[in-house]
């Protein structure tokens, strides 16, 4: 696609995004008693039981959301309040475990597209595989800064910032952050073209994967989202937009399977009683398809450009999701 009509479409979606925020605001200012109306219905609908429906939804948003630089854990807690669940102090346990638990189709989606990077990785294991031995380092180097801090911050995390406002927050600076910083070119503009014989992945060093492992600790705040850190973290300190990327997916299934192996020991009886198993399978059965399909089009959209079009996409989710707060639909 041309640049001209790549970039009229990125200011048509922006266009569209700030109208959709700015009739939500004027709703709001000029007619509260339609906003409060809005609000009521929104909770008429909602109900505090899941729903195979429900369980969907949740699924779709995981999966599309995951590997994307916008943050699905904001997303989740947005769209459970938005479908009245886990709003009360007593479903918070059993609403967050429920999150982690579909984020298991997002692990069989990497696992199934990526599976000869698991096999090397396997081979490496046993002494069989030099590269895949040096990925398994590199990895376990990315992943442990921000798995040690969530250990231990885990609970102080849940309390102050797992709401609609610090999610705001996050999602508005990650949004000028990825705009200033491509700006000022200090991220590329798109991927590069791969070179036979080299595989970029196999040249991150462990002293880059240690950085890109502290820039992690702030995706621990939700809205500004692991694939964010990973990626941005990765440009920074050398690494290619393609290898940056897919090492992002391959650090989000190590991540995610720990966290969803914890929560679901520690949390798994809460989840059942809550939700039952039906449901929960549902949602990972969405989240699974959703994902394949948001993998396969991020590879192919930042091979031809860059992050910006994330940085929008936060701006106008950080616009929206503020006037639903103020108009009384989203609960604070």
């Amino acid at each position: 696609m041309p640049r001209a009509q790549s970039n009229s479409l990125q200011r048509r979606a922006v266009a569209v995004a700030i109208a959709t925020t700015a009739s939500l605001a004027l709703l709001v200012l000029v007619d509260p008693a339609g906003a409060a109306a809005l609000s009521a219905q929104a909770e008429q609908v909602a109900s505090t039981a899941m729903a195979p429906w429900k369980a969907a939804v949740l699924g779709l948003v995981e999966g599309l959301t995951e590997y994307l630089p916008i943050s699905s854990t904001g997303h989740l807690l947005v769209v459970s309040d938005l479908l009245g669940l886990g709003t009360s102090e007593a479903d918070v346990d059993a609403a967050n475990t429920y999150a982690v638990a579909i984020q298991f189709g997002a692990i069989v989606a990497v696992a199934g597209l990526f599976w000869r990077r698991f096999r090397e990785m396997l081979r490496g294991l046993v002494g069989r595989s030099s590269a895949g031995l040096h990925l398994l380092v590199v990895l376990a180097i990315a992943t442990a800064p921000a798995a040690v801090v969530g250990f231990v911050a885990e609970d102080r995390m849940e309390e102050w910032l797992y709401a609609p406002w610090p999610i705001v927050a996050a999602w508005f600076v990650g949004g000028l952050l990825i705009l200033a910083l491509e700006r000022a070119g200090w991220i590329p503009r798109k991927g590069e073209r791969a070179e036979p014989d080299r595989d970029p992945v196999l040249e991150i060093t462990p002293r880059q994967a240690l950085w890109i492992g502290i820039a992690q600790i702030a995706a621990l705040w939700p809205g500004v989202s692991r694939s964010l850190t990973t990626i941005l973290g990765a440009l920074l300190v050398g690494v290619g937009m393609t290898a940056a990327v897919e090492f992002s997916f391959l650090v989000g299934f190590v991540i995610l399977t720990g966290a969803s192996l914890y929560k679901i020991a520690t949390d798994g009886g809460a989840l059942v009683d809550q939700f039952g198993v039906v449901d929960p399978l549902i949602g990972l059965l969405f989240a699974f398809v959703s994902a394949v399909v948001a993998i396969k089009w991020m590879i192919a959209y930042l091979e031809r450009r860059g992050l910006a079009v994330f940085g929008w996409y936060r701006l106008a989710a950080a616009g929206i999701a503020a006037v639903l707060i103020v108009a009384g639909v989203l609960e604070t």
